[in-house]
């Protein structure tokens, strides 16, 4: 595998290559990423991943000076699964002027659910993610779905932009107990990491409700928020959307996504889980 930090050793390494598949990663890997570089190996060749911590999306009072930068254990993880190349340049690298051209990301995607409460936080993945995608050039880019309205973000972006990339979704990999697989798990504390799998319950629980035939949305999710709330947790929000779009569901709605965003300390997860359009419609 090969290890590259600069946008002319990237250039260089992918000459010539026409069938590349590229996961676009922060680092700090866990199984989750590993499962995408496996998927991107059935879509492409060579498969490529990018390593960068993105000042960009990152808002004031945020993680990005304490974010786990981990490149040497990264690599070993990626060769291990498969990986072809690593691009894992600096910021000076990326942004080598600043960044006052950015993805104007449309308000109804950008500045609700997560982006709330991190204002800015989408531009500043689509900037980074349009940036190394005219550097990679790939034919298939994979990512996870643990991070829904960051996928639905891409997925928009590529088709507005008549991108010549296929959006491949890999599965929220969890836990034996249910807790999705995040590089931020870490910054729990040993009683935390135990209560953290209460959010995928409570999705869980919502799910089955949706799929069982309920509609009465604000009150399953305010139900689950005041549980999360009464057990500790600091909700962002819990929220029953169409898992096509993230618009507000209807009891028509065919295809649904229940998410949330919540802290247990210093710790912010998000989680989603999709119902089937046959399990919501069937039982209309």
């Amino acid at each position: 595998m090969q290890v590259v930090h600069t946008v002319a050793d990237l250039r260089a390494a992918l000459s010539g290559r026409n069938r590349t598949a590229f996961v676009p990663t922060m680092g700090n890997l866990h199984a989750g990423h590993v499962s995408l570089v496996e998927l991107a190996k059935r879509h492409g060749s060579p498969v490529v991943a990018s390593i960068f911590v993105n000042p960009l999306q990152f808002g004031a009072g945020e993680d990005f000076e304490r974010y786990p930068r981990t490149l040497a254990a990264d690599c070993d993880e990626l060769a291990a699964a498969g990986c072809d190349l690593v691009f894992a340049p600096d910021a000076s690298a990326l942004y080598p002027v600043a960044q006052t051209f950015k993805v104007d990301v449309p308000a109804a995607l950008a500045d609700d659910l997560c982006g709330a409460f991190r204002p800015g936080h989408f531009a500043g993945v689509a900037t980074v993610v349009l940036k190394l995608f005219h550097l990679v050039h790939p034919q298939v880019a994979v990512f996870g779905r643990k991070d829904y309205q960051q996928l639905l973000v891409v997925k928009e972006m590529v088709r507005q932009f008549n991108l010549p990339i296929d959006i491949v979704a890999g599965a929220t990999l969890r836990a034996p107990d249910g807790l999705a697989m995040s590089s931020r798990n870490g910054y729990l504390s040993e009683t935390e990491r135990a209560q953290a799998p209460q959010l995928q319950r409570e999705l869980a629980s919502l799910a089955a409700a949706l799929g069982a035939g309920a509609r009465d949305f604000a009150v399953l999710a305010a139900a689950a928020r005041q549980r999360l709330e009464g057990a500790g947790w600091r909700v962002d929000y819990v929220e029953i959307r169409d898992a096509t779009s993230l618009k507000a569901a209807t009891r028509d709605t065919r295809a649904l996504v229940v998410l949330a965003a919540a802290w247990l300390g210093h710790t912010r997860l998000i989680d989603n889980l999709e119902v089937t359009a046959s399990a919501a419609g069937d039982a209309d």
